[in-house]
């Protein structure tokens, strides 16, 4: 690999921003491509921390101050993406279902699932199903992401699902679902797609079915 490119990964993975965001601006000056910069540079330093996440190396903190140097580099790269046609890989729509309030676990997703150069929408948190289904007409996302953290609003998964089947759309967006209380069975159940128990797992699956969705 470019010695610059394996540069801006392992700052990226140190989190040094700043860094990164001098040795992209070097590198766009050098000639090398925005879409290798941030295929070969950044993706390549976030999918190491991903899978220290994974394998308990690093934790939260590390995650977060790693994604934050990612999102430095790719603001800079932005403008050269669409020029060069190497943007991003897929839309990912997310949100917490409506009656649930926990946001730190979603946002660990997004930032993983942007990791992987997908386009992450997040609508937030306590979002009711027509919310989705609003969202999902406007930004036409490959994937629907739902979190859900209580035992209590677990439920509001199926609800979304079937708000979307009555609306004549359901086989159109692939449903991922996450949480505490979540498991494969209840993915099965509830009429989802994916289950993912973290969020690095949640990264890779969505990854995987984009490519499996443009395949067909």
């Amino acid at each position: 690999m470019n010695e610059i490119l394996q540069s801006i990964s392992e700052n990226l993975q140190k989190g040094k921003a700043k860094i990164v965001k001098e040795l992209v601006e070097q590198a766009l000056s050098d000639g090398i491509s925005a879409g290798d910069i941030l295929q070969n540079g950044l993706l390549s330093g976030m999918d190491i921390i991903a899978v220290k996440f994974k394998n308990n190396e690093v934790y939260v903190p590390e995650v977060l101050i790693a994604a934050r140097a990612m999102s430095t580099g790719t603001d800079l790269l932005k403008p050269y993406l669409t020029d060069d046609g190497a943007g991003t890989k897929g839309k990912v729509l997310i949100g917490t279902v409506k009656g649930d309030m926990h946001d730190i676990g979603k946002k660990l997703v997004q930032m993983m699932l942007e990791g992987k150069g997908l386009e992450v929408i997040d609508l937030g948190v306590d979002v009711p199903a027509e919310k989705y289904l609003e969202a999902y007409h406007t930004e036409k996302p490959d994937i629907i992401a739902m979190s859900a953290l209580l035992t209590t609003t677990m439920g509001e998964i199926e609800n979304v699902i079937k708000v979307f089947t009555d609306a004549g759309v359901r086989n159109d967006v692939i449903f991922m679902v996450g949480g505490a209380p979540l498991t494969d069975d209840f993915c099965k159940k509830s009429g989802a797609d994916i289950y993912a128990a973290d969020a690095a797992t949640a990264a890779e699956a969505a990854k995987e079915a984009i490519l499996n969705k443009q395949k067909v």
